[in-house]
């Protein structure tokens, strides 16, 4: 599994993939209190995953009868053909003192908690992600707290605060790092098991949403979508390769993120380090969504793609100092006009081929020595890439980030090879000792009304 140690390389270590190379915020008092416990078992999300996959449960609340079921101070649902959770009549207010501005500032309210969610796979990690809008003025944080297979609790973990803006009077979106109870901590975005050789699992949890707001303003978050994957992938060094089973190639815009070096450093040394964003932005202009002329106007007009340089802006997490958060590239997406979007593990590309095959491209997070890839180039502990298509004899087409050019960036990668380097947990870096890679982490991102194709897919993959 992912160790505390390589999160953070396997974030932002498209540094070295470019170059060839081989304390929080205090938690607001919205948060201090739990809700109450459901003493009964209770109902699943209308969008828990119905695989069959032993490794991985997603879950999601989405649906107007999902807002309903949960407990809710401050806010309410509303119905429509796109279900959300708005701000109601506050809760009440409280500080926020952001580490990152040094400003200590006042919000409205209101929280949401969801019913109480058994995993299917009792979990070392989970990872949450959100669909919401945030105006100017408004921000959410989403916390987890989870219940272990021996019945005790973990505190209320913080697995992000987040504001799609970043002018004046906005916070500064960030993960929280230092919460641990000395059986589970989170890394940056993602609850882990301290030991999972203990047999430790986390068995069930519940997610809350706190919505902030200027105090007296009619502005609000907007969340259509809130969940959690949580898994237990094995260790393992190698992974077998599935057999190719569809020839497609999708058309996506292709974007160098090394284009970009040394372009706005203040996120995460520039364009050297933009994989996750650079993948994020091929894929939301893919859907036929960009950002506008006016959202563009701060970008020096001297530099090519300068969608990218925004994406790299509005992803980067200030508590991380990166732009691979991997919930917050997920939420970007969904900024753009019903978009739709989730963070998972797949099991195989054959899970990616049933997306490619109904139009979904699927942005994958991988981490290999320079011989492991044959035709890459380069080596690197964390890296992103889009998964576009499958040749007629089922090698990866991918849209790599990670190349000279923009022409340049479509690549053809061998199926086992590509396939082991993705879906592994353990392998061994340049100087021969083990290292981590993701189990098949990867983000895929949707139309909010997908066709019939489709939601069969996503479907079939625990998306929907």
């Amino acid at each position: 599994m992912t160790s505390p140690t390589s999160r953070r390389t396997v974030l932002a270590a498209a540094l070295a993939a470019v170059a060839g190379t081989g304390a929080a915020g205090a938690v607001p008092a919205a948060a201090a209190s739990a809700p109450t416990r459901d003493p009964a078992p209770a109902s699943p999300p209308s969008t828990a995953s119905t695989r069959a996959n032993p490794l991985v449960d997603n879950a999601f609340w989405t649906s107007y009868a999902d807002w309903r079921a949960g407990t809710a101070k401050g806010t309410r649902a509303l119905p429509g053909a796109r279900p959300s959770l708005v701000i109601g009549a506050p809760a009440g207010r409280t500080d926020y003192a952001d580490p990152h501005t040094g400003t200590t500032t006042t919000w409205e309210y209101g929280t949401w908690t969801s019913p109480l969610h058994r995993s299917k796979v009792p979990a070392t990690e989970v990872i949450a992600s959100w669909n919401a809008r945030t105006p100017a003025g408004t921000w959410l944080q989403i916390e987890l707290r989870g219940q272990y297979a021996d019945g005790t609790e973990t505190p209320w973990y913080v697995m992000g605060r987040w504001t799609a803006g970043d002018g004046e009077g906005d916070i500064r979106r960030t993960s929280v790092d230092g919460q641990s109870d000395g059986r589970s901590s989170i890394w940056t975005d993602t609850f882990s098991v301290d030991d999972a050789a203990s047999g430790l699992r986390l068995a069930s949890y519940r997610l809350r949403l706190t919505l902030y707001r200027r105090p007296g303003s009619t502005l609000t978050p907007v969340v259509h979508r809130v969940g959690a994957m949580a898994s237990d992938v094995p260790d393992r060094f190698t992974v077998p390769a599935s057999a190719p089973g569809l020839a497609r190639e999708l058309i996506v815009p292709r974007y160098s993120q090394n284009t970009h070096a040394g372009q706005y450093p203040e996120y995460d040394n520039g364009g050297e380090a933009w994989c996750s964003p650079t993948s994020s932005q091929m894929i939301i202009e893919y859907w036929g969504r960009r950002p506008t002329a006016d959202d563009l106007a701060w970008v020096n007009p001297d530099f090519a793609d300068p969608q990218v340089c925004h994406a790299a802006r509005f992803t980067y997490d200030y508590q991380y100092e990166g732009c691979g958060n991997w919930p917050f590239n997920a939420a970007y997406a969904t900024t753009y006009r019903d978009m739709s979007a989730a963070v998972t593990r797949l099991g195989s590309l054959t899970d990616v081929e049933t997306l490619i095959r109904a139009g979904i491209p699927v942005i994958t997070s991988q981490s290999f020595l320079k011989e492991e890839l044959t035709g890459a180039g380069y080596g690197t502990s964390g890296h992103l890439m889009t998964v576009i298509g499958f040749t007629a004899g089922g090698d990866v087409i991918a849209n790599d980030p990670a190349s000279p050019d923009n022409p340049a960036v479509r690549r053809v990668y061998r199926r086992s090879e590509w396939e082991n380097i993705w879906l592994r947990t353990k392998r061994y870096n340049a100087s021969g000792k083990v290292a981590s890679g993701t189990g098949g982490v990867c983000y895929v991102y949707w139309p909010a009304e997908p066709d019939a194709a489709q939601r069969r897919a996503l479907r079939s993959v625990g998306l929907l």
